[in-house]
């Protein structure tokens, strides 16, 4: 059965108690703020709607997250926040025993995780660590990838905070932790545990921190944010504000898939409708409909149209039943939408 776009029809804000709220390509992009994400969220708590913001960036301690959001605007304490260092740390547990020695290369955020996890922090492999926790940080040199390799190929268990290979910046995209993670990987042939998204543990960790009953994910990454959604049986919201286009959202593999998808966080707001089938194949969302004939998704967008994102959610059912039921969409003809 395909795993289709959903339909809600109260605003979103008001279906859900709990936004899970992304960080960077959500509400900022390196020091710079997403265009209306101070809005969006701001109607959305107005609503009544909690929001906990779960991030696979392990570098920095929660109190840091929420000054860099409430500079933004977007007001917010520590414990708002969820990190991948914390959900490293808890990870951890599943490997190796509280009082044990862990190597930790990453930033303060993932120090202060291990640490409070009851566990011994060391900074070489001649320590004999038990495990090794690796984070990003801007800071790393190839002589901390080189101590953490050094433990793993002595036999620590190795537990990485995320796998992301890119991370958004203000000049682009960098490089992330997963690339540094593959650093050590490519020289012991070990593959690590990983505590961030797509693994669902912090989303958990956040659901059960909030006491929540309804929570929506709300990411712009569909291999990490979105995919973690599937994998945890969470709805999810795909932003257009980061990484992932919404062609990404067309051509997107079923574990992958959000569930909606809007413009920005003023989306929040919004009810969304969920593509209708109709006749000979069209799928029509609002005033735009989509239909794959012969592997080639075709689009119709009438002028009254008012909402860009309609042809794209039109276009995701089309595309995801076909594709589901066995055929072979040819990439090339999915366009870049204008969104």
């Amino acid at each position: 059965m395909s795993e289709l776009l959903l339909s809600s029809a109260a605003p979103l804000v008001e279906a859900y108690d709990l936004g899970l709220v992304d960080l960077d390509g959500v509400t900022y992009a390196g020091h710079d703020p997403i265009a209306h994400a101070a809005d969006g969220l701001a109607l959305a708590r107005r609503a009544g709607m909690r929001l906990v913001f779960v991030t696979n960036n392990a570098s920095r301690e929660p109190g840091s997250v929420s000054d860099q959001l409430s500079s933004l605007g977007i007001p917010a304490a520590s414990d708002d926040v969820m990190t991948a260092a914390q959900a490293c740390a808890t990870l951890l547990g599943d490997h190796v025993a509280p009082g044990s020695r862990v190597l930790v290369v990453g930033g303060a955020g993932l120090v202060t995780a291990v640490t409070e996890a009851g566990y011994v922090v060391v900074t070489s492999a001649e320590d004999q660590p038990a495990a090794v926790a690796q984070g990003f940080s801007p800071g790393l040199s190839w002589g901390d990838l080189a101590e953490a390799a050094y433990a793993v190929a002595g036999g620590a268990v190795h537990v990485a905070s995320n796998l992301d290979l890119s991370l958004p910046t203000a000049r682009g995209f960098a490089p992330g932790n997963g690339a540094l993670v593959g650093a050590v990987s490519a020289a012991t042939g070990v593959k690590p545990f990983s505590a961030g998204k797509p693994a669902p543990t912090m989303y958990a960790m956040a659901v059960a921190r909030a006491g929540a009953e309804r929570p929506l994910v709300i990411g712009d990454r569909l291999d990490t944010d979105l995919a973690g959604a599937r994998a945890g049986g969470y709805p999810g919201f795909h932003v257009l504000t980061g990484v992932s286009s919404a062609r990404d959202d067309v051509l997107a593999a079923p574990g992958e898939r959000p569930h909606f998808i809007g413009a920005d966080l003023r989306s929040l707001t919004l009810a969304h409708d969920a593509p209708v089938l109709g006749e000979s194949g069209w799928w029509t969302c609002g005033a735009s409909s989509a239909r794959v004939v012969d592997g080639k998704l075709e689009v119709v967008v009438d002028e009254a149209e008012q909402d860009p994102v309609n042809v794209v959610r039109a276009s995701c059912n089309a595309a995801w039943t076909f594709v589901d039921a066995g055929g072979v969409l040819q990439t090339e003809s999915v366009p870049e939408f204008a969104v």
